[in-house]
């Protein structure tokens, strides 16, 4: 059951960064994994607080990116033209996840009228939005990683 969580903790942290791999419930279920060992870690308590932080931070992660693009002036067309580039970008390793959805934003805007300056202050708007939704997904990743760590050997 130790190696798996471990393998689950793995592919849970690379999903920090891939979108098509959900994260923060990856390395949650390493952590229920634990439960089943003889070992027994965890308060009902602590699992319910980790199981809603990582619903909330999967929710979150979806709507930080709109909510960045938004706030830096984006329209309908830049938060379509930045999914659109996420999905796109997948194909393209790391630095497409990256860039595709501030390219994506930017092509969006433009198509949809708005002037050069607009469109790359909304497709900024996009990228920072993709880095802390990224960033949240971490740090609790992150988290459980270090209990499940802590629990399994020490």
């Amino acid at each position: 059951m130790i190696i798996l969580g471990i393998l689950l903790i793995v592919i849970g942290i690379l999903g920090c960064f891939l979108p098509v791999l959900p994260g923060p419930p990856v390395v949650y279920a390493a952590l229920l994994l634990l439960q089943f060992t003889s070992k027994e870690p965890f308060s009902t308590s602590f699992l319910i607080l980790w199981a809603v932080l990582t619903i909330a931070v999967t929710l979150l992660d979806y709507w930080v990116p709109v909510y960045g693009t938004k706030k830096l002036g984006g329209t309908k067309m830049g938060i379509n033209g930045a999914t659109a580039g996420l999905v796109v970008g997948l194909f393209f390793g790391p630095w497409g996840m990256i860039l595709g959805p501030f390219v994506g934003a930017l092509a969006g805007e433009l198509i949809g009228g708005q002037d050069f300056n607009k469109a790359m202050k909304s497709a900024f708007g996009s990228f920072i939005g993709f880095v802390a939704g990224t960033l949240m997904k971490l740090v609790v990743s992150g988290i459980m990683a270090f209990h499940f760590v802590k629990h399994a050997f020490f």
